[in-house]
Formats: C-alpha cells, structure tokens, sequence
C-alpha cells in the first residue's frame, strides 16, 4: 500500500479521552455540536458495534461523511461492512448506505471546501496546512488522504 492509503493521524490523549467523550456524550444526549452525530459500525474483525462521534455535513440535499483523520478505524469498517452505517443523535438513530467518492470526483474538492468552512477550527490541523480558501488543485491534492462518503439513507 502506499503511503495515501496508510494515511491516518491517531487522536492524541485529550481529544480521545476528554473531547471525544463530551461529544459523543452530548450527541447521545441529543444534542448536536456543530453537525455532530454518533456513528456506528460493526467492528470489521470484532463484529462489535463501534460508536465514534463524526460530523455529519449536508451539501445541495445530500448528507456526507469526511474523515479529517485519514484511513482511520471508522473508515475501514464501514469499507468492510459495504458501507453500512448508522448515525445517531439522542434517541434518533438513521440507518445508511455510505458510497465512498474517488479522490477525482468533482465533488470532493467541493465536499473538503464545504467541510472545512464549516470545521476548520475543529479539524484543520489534519488538512497539511489547506483550508476552504484554497485551490480547488491545493485540495484535490489532500483528497486521497481524507475519505468522503456520500450517505442515502437505508
């Protein structure tokens, strides 16, 4: 594999243990924070649902998922479960099917630049330094390391 399809920045200790919690806690509690949404997958070895908070973004009507962080756990099991997934906010719980768009597609650009004029200050740190006033080229070449998801519901 190459170095785009091992890419993947693991949450450091406040993030995964204080920031993460207090979201996913919230959102559980139906409160979403900034588009929040607790996602949940079978673990792809486990078979274990696996709960991870992530930020739901919608564009022209269609609902997507990105992740910042690169290939991460999240992103190989919803791969392995042929992209089924549930989101959950409170007591709503939404079943989808996840289509993963190319790194060519002529959405993803748009989908990085929307989701980054939404959480830059959350997230940016993992974009290498672009943001939603970059390039459409500066971004298409981020885009291989930050899977975009298109969900319909199931």
């Amino acid at each position: 594999m190459n170095d785009t399809a091992n890419h993947y920045r693991a949450p450091g200790w406040f993030t995964r243990n204080v920031f993460n919690r207090a979201v996913a806690r919230l959102t559980r509690m139906g409160v979403s924070v900034l588009g929040s949404r607790v996602l949940e997958t079978r673990g792809r070895q486990s078979g274990q649902l696996r709960r991870t908070p992530v930020n739901l973004l919608t564009v022209d009507g269609h609902e997507y998922l990105v992740s910042p962080r690169g290939n991460g756990q999240w992103v190989r099991n919803v791969r392995a479960d042929g992209g089924r997934l549930t989101l959950v906010l409170g007591r709503h719980r939404q079943s989808y099917l996840a289509r993963e768009l190319t790194a060519h597609d002529a959405r993803t650009t748009q989908i990085l630049r929307a989701y980054l004029t939404r959480w830059k200050a959350e997230v940016g740190v993992f974009f290498d330094g672009t943001g939603p006033d970059s390039s459409d080229a500066e971004l298409a070449a981020i885009a291989p390391k930050h899977p975009v998801f298109e969900l319909t519901a199931a």
